[in-house]
C-alpha cells in the first residue's frame, strides 16, 4: 500500500506492506468556506470577552505577537485581516508593533518575515524579532509560585492592548500549543523559559500531549502570561492537513484557548488497541520539519504507541541550514548517548538552553531505536545519536522481518498533527 508522508514542501510517497500496516490520521475537518469572514466574526463576537472594537481605543499602543517561521500559523492571511480590523477601529499604523514570538529560536530574516507576513505588512508596519537574551529588551514582572522570574518582552509589557495570535495543535509537553504559549515561551526571556522547561517540569507525568490544567509546566506558562493579562486578547485558529483554517477562537486567554483545545482533541487524538513494533512518523512537513530540533515532536508522537524495544523512523526534511547548529546540537555532543545525557541534564544545578528537547529525545531513545530520513548528512545524524535512513520502505521491511511474522507497522503521515494513544490509557 502506498502512503503519502508529509515531508518538506512536496511530501513523499512510500510503499508499506499490505495487511501489516495501520495508517493513523486525524479526523478530517473541512476548511471554512470563507476564512476571512469567520475570522472577522470571531473578533466581533469573541469568547468570554468584549469585541475587539470595544477593547481598542484610537490612541492605544498595540502589540501583536505572531508565530515564527517554525510554526504553521497562516500569518500571511490572519495578520492582514487583523490589521484591517484595527484600522477600521481607528488605530493608527504607527501605534502598532508586530512582535515575532521566537521563544528561544533564532531571529527570522527580512525575507522570512516578508514570507510570514507579506511584503506589504513588513514595508508598512513596525516588525521586530523577540530578543530572549537581551536584558534591555525585557521587563521583569515578578516571580511565579514556583520561584521562576517572569521576564517578558518590553514591547508586549508596555503596550496598552496585547493581541496574541497563533494556532492550536497538540503539544508534546505543554498539552496544546496556542493560548498562553504565545506569551511564554513566545516572548519570554531565556532564563524564564529555561526554568519552566527544566528537567523536573519536563519529567512530570502530566507534562505531555493533550494535558493543560494539571500539567505544572503549562500552568506556569499560563501564570506568566497572566502577568500581563490586562487588555490581552487571544486570536487562535485551528488547521486541517491542507493548512486550511477550520475554526477561529478569539477572546479571553483561558476560555478561548480551552474551547480550541476541546475542538482539536476531538479530531487529533486517535486510539489504538495495542503497541506496534515499528512506527513511521513525520514532523508534519514544512515548516514544522525545518530542523532536527523540531523533529523531536514527531518522534514523541510515535513513542506513545511503539512497543518498548521497538523502532521509530521519522521522515523530516531538516532543510534549514541555519538550524543545524545551536545549543540543542552542542548539548547532544557532551555525552555518548541517551543515558549519559539524562544523567547530565538531571544533575543538580544543571541548566542549558534547549535541554528540554535533548531530554525528551533521550527518553524516547530509552524506549525505542530512532532512525531519521532527512536531507541531513548521515554523519550529522549520527552525531545526534540517531541512525540515518536512506530508504524508508526498505528499512521498514528489514525491521518487520527482524521482529517476526506477527510484527506490525503504524504510520503517522501527518506526524504530531495526529496524537495516537493506547486505548484505556
Amino acid at each position: 500500500m502506498k502512503v503519502h508522508l508529509a515531508y518538506g514542501r512536496s511530501g513523499l510517497d512510500v510503499e508499506f506492506p499490505d495487511g501489516r500496516t495501520s495508517v493513523i490520521t486525524p479526523s478530517h475537518v473541512a476548511g471554512l468556506p470563507d476564512e476571512r469572514a469567520a475570522f472577522l466574526e470571531a473578533l466581533r463576537q469573541p469568547i468570554a470577552a468584549k469585541p475587539l472594537a470595544s477593547t481598542v481605543r484610537p490612541e492605544d499602543r498595540i502589540c501583536i505577537v505572531f508565530s515564527d517561521i517554525t510554526r504553521a500559523t497562516p500569518n500571511e492571511r490572519i495578520i492582514p485581516w487583523l490589521l484591517a480590523e484595527l484600522e477600521r477601529c481607528g488605530t493608527r499604523r504607527e501605534n502598532i508593533t508586530l512582535l515575532n514570538g521566537l521563544g528561544t529560536h533564532r531571529p527570522n530574516t527580512k525575507a522570512e518575515l516578508e514570507k510570514l507576513l507579506t511584503p506589504e505588512v513588513v514595508a508598512n508596519y513596525r516588525v521586530v524579532n523577540h530578543e530572549p537574551t537581551n536584558p534591555q529588551a525585557l521587563a521583569r514582572l515578578g516571580i511565579t509560585r514556583a520561584g521562576n522570574e517572569i521576564l517578558l518582552n518590553r514591547h508586549l509589557v508596555e503596550a496598552d492592548v496585547r493581541l496574541i495570535t497563533g494556532f492550536i495543535e497538540p503539544h508534546f509537553f505543554a498539552g496544546f500549543s496556542g493560548g498562553p504559549k504565545g506569551v511564554m515561551p513566545g516572548v519570554a526571556g531565556q532564563h524564564t523559559v529555561e526554568r519552566n522547561h527544566g528537567a523536573a517540569m519536563i519529567g512530570h507525568p502530566n507534562a505531555t500531549w493533550g494535558v493543560t490544567f494539571g500539567n505544572p509546566l503549562w500552568e506556569e506558562i499560563l501564570e506568566v502570561a497572566q502577568a500581563v493579562n490586562r487588555r490581552l486578547f487571544l486570536v487562535n485558529v485551528t488547521l486541517n492537513d491542507r493548512k486550511q483554517i477550520t475554526r477561529v477562537f478569539a477572546g479571553d486567554l483561558v476560555e478561548a484557548h480551552r474551547a480550541g483545545c476541546a475542538f482539536v482533541k476531538q479530531t487529533a487524538m486517535q486510539p489504538v488497541d495495542a503497541p506496534f513494533e515499528v512506527v513511521v512518523t513525520t514532523n508534519s512537513g514544512y515548516p514544522l520539519d525545518l530542523n532536527l530540533y523540531q523533529a523531536v515532536k514527531g518522534m514523541s508522537a510515535a513513542a506513545r504507541i511503539v512497543r518498548p524495544g521497538g523502532a521509530i523512523l521519522i521522515a523530516a526534511e531538516c532543510s534549514d541550514a541555519q538550524g543545524r547548529g545551536g545549543p540543542f546540537y552542542d548539548l547532544l555532543q557532551q555525552r555518548d548517548g541517551p543515558d549519559g545525557l539524562l544523567e547530565l541534564i538531571n544533575s543538580p544545578g544543571f541548566c542549558c538552553p534547549e535541554q528540554w528537547q535533548v531530554q525528551i529525545q533521550a527518553l524516547i531513545q530509552k524506549k525505542a531505536a530512532v532512525s531519521v530520513y532527512s536531507s541531513l548528512p548521515p554523519e550529522f545524524v549520527r552525531r545526534a545519536h540517531l541512525t540515518p535512513c536512506a530508504d524508508i520502505a526498505a528499512s521498514v521491511r528489514e525491521l518487520l522481518a527482524r521482529n517476526g511474522g506477527a510484527a506490525r507497522v503504524a504510520v503517522l503521515p501527518l506526524g504530531p498533527l495526529t496524537i495516537p494513544y493506547l486505548r484505556g490509557e
